[in-house]
């Protein structure tokens, strides 16, 4: 099977031309380290650095919360600093889960352009 993938990348690649070629291989799967850095090459990157900048506010909170934790003995503190701990661990994971889905999203709309360039390529050596 893998074998078949990549002689139809490379008949893919023969019909294209030059700078067909060069997209086509742009289009590549990405490192996890790319897909991160995809995320700041969208339009909406500016929501992008505003989540990371909160997300590095949100936990130093989140250690602040830890530190008092750790140093309090009284039972409503604990509670109330263990609840202000969670609240910054759930605000983290929401906003790590959104940039997976918006590198997942990346990822899919890579793979739409992939199949539409090889579509055009069959299309234009079929007419």
């Amino acid at each position: 099977m893998k074998n078949e993938m990549i002689d139809i990348d490379q008949l893919i690649k023969e019909t294209l031309t030059q700078e067909e070629a060069k997209f086509y291989d742009e289009l590549d799967e990405q490192s996890l380290l790319g897909m991160v850095g995809g995320l700041f090459k969208t339009r909406n990157r500016w929501i992008i650095i505003m989540m990371f900048i909160v997300n590095i506010a949100v936990f130093g909170v989140f250690i602040y919360c830890l530190i008092q934790f750790l140093n309090t003995d009284n039972t409503n503190e604990l509670i109330k600093w263990g609840l202000g701990g969670l609240f910054c661990v759930l605000i983290t994971s929401m906003l790590k889960l959104y940039s997976w889905m918006q590198m997942d999203k990346n990822a899919l709309l890579r793979e739409i352009k992939r199949l539409e360039l090889q579509i055009s390529s069959l299309a234009g050596k079929v007419s």
